[in-house]
């Protein structure tokens, strides 16, 4: 049987607490083998901090004559986050009625359905899940087009 596989993305894995990177890698050496699912863990990450890495990154191929100005799209871009050759998000449940996306994911959300749920994380059970599956489901799809 296949079992989820974890990967961890940090924009500042130095600054995490010993025991948060000592209890990442643990999991990481427990499932990184398995392939059926991967779970993101995003530790001391702030998104605007991630995309000026990927700024960063991008002057840096540029000045080296890596990469010509031109070719500096939206896959340049994708392919310098931490979440690089993953799949952008689905669906966004966010917890606690908060209606904002708090420096998460900022690039990655661009085509993200939100479903906002009152219910508070601790709480957030498998009927709250199905409530923001079958919610989704109901949308229609547009990633920027209009309506048909």
């Amino acid at each position: 049987m296949r079992r989820a596989c974890a990967s961890a993305s940090s924009a500042n894995s130095t600054g995490s607490p010993p025991a948060a990177r000592a209890a990442v890698d643990a999991i990481m050496a427990r499932t990184g083998a398995n392939t059926r699912l991967t779970l993101n863990l995003f530790i001391s990450y702030g998104s605007r901090a991630e995309i000026a890495r990927a700024a960063r990154r991008i002057a840096e191929d540029v000045a080296a004559g890596q990469l010509a100005p031109d070719a500096v799209d939206e896959a340049a871009v994708s392919a310098r986050l931490f979440t690089a050759g993953d799949p952008d998000p689905d669906l966004l449940i966010r917890t606690s009625g908060e209606q904002r996306i708090s420096n998460f994911l900022l690039w990655q959300l661009a085509y993200t359905e939100l479903h906002i749920s009152s219910v508070l994380w601790p709480d957030f059970g498998r009927e709250q899940l199905y409530e923001a599956i079958r919610d989704f489901q109901a949308r229609e799809r547009r990633f920027g087009r209009v309506s048909t």
